[in-house]
Order: C-alpha cells, then sequence, then structure tokens
C-alpha cells in the first residue's frame, strides 16, 4: 500500500474525559501499519453527531483513510454512523457488510454494530466498534480490499475488464 496516509479516531465520552484508557485507537494504529498504512494522526473525541460529523469534515480529503473506533453499538450516545452519514459523499455498504458478516458464527454482538464506511472527496472513512476484538476482526476483514480502495479513490479510474 506504501504511501498511504490514516488517521484515526476513537469516539468515546470516557475516553475523552479521561475516565478510560483508549484501546481501540492504539490497535487500529498496529493493524494499518502492519499494512503498510502510515498513520499520521490520531484523535480522540466524545461521542455525538456533531463532533464526528466535525471531525470527518476536518479531516476528509487531507488523508486517503479515516478510521473511526467507538459509537457504532445501540446506547443513546453511540452516533458515530449517524454523524458520519452526515458528511459522506457516498457510501461503501460493502465494507460495513463485510465487517458485520465476519463476526457471524464467532460474535453474537457483531450483529449490533451500526458503523457505515463511504467517502469524502478522496478519503474513505470507516466506522468500527470501539472495542479492541472488534476493531482487530473488522480491520482483518476489510484490509485486503482497502488497497484496491484507495488506489481507486486517488486515480480515478481502474482497469477492470468489462
Amino acid at each position: 500500500m506504501g504511501d498511504r496516509t490514516a488517521s484515526v479516531v476513537t469516539v468515546s465520552d470516557r475516553v475523552s474525559a479521561g475516565r478510560s484508557e483508549d484501546r481501540s485507537g492504539p490497535t487500529a494504529v498496529a493493524l494499518l501499519e502492519s499494512a503498510g498504512i502510515q498513520v499520521v494522526e490520531c484523535r480522540v473525541i466524545p461521542d455525538g453527531v456533531e463532533s464526528v460529523a466535525g471531525i470527518l469534515s476536518e479531516l476528509g480529503g487531507t488523508v486517503d483513510l479515516i478510521v473511526t473506533t467507538g459509537g457504532t453499538g445501540l446506547t443513546p450516545r453511540d452516533l458515530t454512523p449517524e454523524g458520519t452519514r452526515m458528511v459522506l459523499e457516498r457510501e461503501a455498504p460493502g465494507l460495513a457488510e463485510a465487517m458485520r458478516a465476519a463476526t457471524f458464527g464467532k460474535n453474537p454482538h457483531g450483529m449490533l454494530s451500526r458503523g457505515v464506511a463511504g467517502t469524502i472527496d478522496r478519503t474513505l472513512v470507516v466506522n468500527l466498534p470501539g472495542s479492541v476484538k472488534g476493531v482487530e476482526e473488522s480491520l482483518t476483514v476489510i484490509l485486503p480490499a482497502l488497497t484496491h480502495g484507495l488506489d481507486l479513490l486517488v486515480n480515478e479510474s481502474s482497469d477492470h475488464n468489462a
């Protein structure tokens, strides 16, 4: 993947308030870097539609990939997908579907994740669950597709044979 860049954003009221340690963000960083993607920035923000939409608007177009962790469940403050949808230009539902499908038969809680994926300008955005296990399961299944997806976003064309 070479010179691809990413930002990792942890979405958590508890972590942003200093009441809990961020474990999912560093897990995402390690997995992305092991795949050859350079993580240039890590942020922690509180849960909420406005906080998520704001950070994605700020970072969209500045890196190739933005990975969020957290805020994808069913609690009233889990609003990462709603904030993400506010700023996405195009959704990439196959990525979110693959992440959920990867947990079937292994982790019954995976089907409760509401994360979405899509693009802002030439940046791919992917919502991951907030647990270390959820980040590992999700990124492991989509990393092979990210190379091609990021290439398509940057190059504007594909070598698909019609």
